[in-house]
């Protein structure tokens, strides 16, 4: 398919992170974007101010009419549900239907395409990297999968300027996604089991890492391996924390709550550098990026004033208050990895401190796959309010709840709440800081929090 031939876009569930970032992409080169979602959000309020049209009911009626027509490209996510009208509708009548991954395997086909993958770090790593690309005036076009706090966005756009244009995505593993993208250079930030849904045994994801890996073409043709991880490539180039590899980190250290480290490329060392997110898991992201920059050969100066100036990413370790009192920090951890190295962070910057966990679990397969995991890893808080898992894409399993997970958790202190409830019982608690952990809609306690926080602590 030829997307120059393409006037229109139409997408099914437009608010989604990944979605979204297509949205934006098509609607500044001028294209007419249309979407859907089930419901208003912080994203789609955004896009919607921004000139990009949506509709929040599922309706046949309220579709454009051009919807239907050979110049107009109806993009889906395999998030949307079989049985939504618009969606049965659109697969019967529609000209043109790409998944959500297929369209930006097309976009960055034909130019230089540098592809973000892993369980875990993607985004972290994808946005510094764009943010690098960015900064010392590169051609570049990035995909994120989160919030940059630099651009406010999960695009990063700059092609005013001369070069050869370069595509920065993240390689998703979701419904094999990754697959499409035939990237010129790649990157493996970690390799942990998740997505059960889509690779049930570990040998599954495993191999289709391995077919990604494999995608990888000229110019350049490179895959940035994480040593500790199982990869072997002989196109690879590795990096590490602590290990001397191609390009690795050590000698990190906390200097009045800012963390340091030294990056050593192959031919000089780089010293004493800020980490700007908290955490030896984002030193290892932190690495990934500056190795890919020195590799591109970006001048040293240029990329440590970007990395100076790097601001992070929405709800990746994002404080929204500190006092002497109190702090709140959110973040998007999902997995119990990931939640493992969030309180193992707080913990190193704020030691003997009491920690309230607010945490939302994310997909009703995740939660029987990993209850025992998610049990461990919730222990570690000093106090726990969990929620009613948020569904996503899925449907219940029978016996898969909230309150099945907590009676696994081990803890004096831990009960469930809805979201709505959840204000009224962290007034009753005992704490220093709070964590509000998870990927669905638990963002939305941000602003009440803070709020209160504000008005009780100043």
């Amino acid at each position: 398919m030829n997307l120059n031939q393409i006037d229109s876009f139409y997408f099914i569930g437009i608010g989604g992170m990944g979605m979204s970032s297509l949205a934006r992409y098509f609607h500044t080169m001028g294209k007419t974007v249309y979407g859907h979602d089930q419901s208003k959000t912080f994203l789609t309020k955004e896009l919607e101010k921004e000139g990009i049209s949506i509709n929040y009911h599922d309706s046949i009626e309220i579709l454009p009419k051009w919807v239907l027509s050979k110049q107009c490209l109806i993009v889906y996510t395999p998030a949307i549900p079989n049985h939504h009208k618009q969606w049965m509708y659109l697969k019967k009548y529609g000209k043109n239907i790409k998944k959500r991954s297929q369209v930006l395997a097309l976009i960055t086909e034909n130019d230089i395409c540098i592809a973000i993958g892993g369980t875990h770090g993607k985004t972290t790593t994808c946005t510094l990297l764009g943010h690098i690309l960015y900064s010392v005036g590169m051609n570049v076009t990035a995909f994120l999968g989160g919030i940059s706090e630099n651009y406010k966005s999960n695009l990063i756009l700059n092609n005013v300027c001369n070069g050869k244009k370069i595509f920065l995505v993240e390689a998703d593993e979701f419904d094999h996604s990754f697959l499409y993208l035939s990237p010129n250079i790649a990157c493996i930030t970690s390799f942990d089991q998740d997505h059960v849904d889509t690779y049930p045994i570990k040998e599954a994801l495993k191999k289709a890492y391995i077919t990604f890996s494999n995608r990888i073409k000229k110019p350049y043709k490179k895959i940035f391996l994480f040593r500790e991880e199982f990869f072997r490539s002989n196109n690879a180039i590795y990096y590490s924390v602590l290990k001397k590899e191609n390009y690795y980190s050590n000698h990190f250290y906390i200097k009045e709550n800012k963390w340091y480290f030294d990056f050593h490329t192959p031919t000089e060392t780089w010293r004493s550098l800020p980490l700007p997110i908290p955490g030896k898991h984002n030193l290892k992201n932190v690495t990934a990026a500056l190795a890919i920059s020195d590799y591109l050969k970006i001048p040293k100066n240029k990329i440590i004033k970007a990395l100076f100036l790097f601001k992070g990413i929405k709800r990746r370790y994002s404080i929204h208050y500190q006092s002497s009192k109190k702090i709140y920090i959110d973040d998007y951890a999902h997995h119990p990895t990931e939640i493992n190295a969030l309180i193992n962070t707080v913990r190193k910057c704020f030691p003997n401190k009491k920690i309230l966990g607010i945490f939302q679990p994310h997909l009703f397969s995740r939660t029987k796959f990993f209850e025992k995991s998610f049990a461990k890893s919730l222990e570690r808080l000093d106090i726990l309010i969990l929620l009613d898992i948020y569904p996503a894409r899925e449907f219940p399993i029978n016996k898969i709840n909230s309150n099945n997970l907590l009676k696994k958790i081990k803890m004096s202190s831990k009960e469930i709440s809805t979201l709505s409830k959840v204000l009224e019982k962290i007034e009753k608690k005992n704490f220093d800081i709070i964590l509000t952990i998870g990927a669905g809609n638990i963002d939305t306690l941000i602003i009440p929090i803070k709020e209160w926080l504000y008005k009780r602590y100043g």
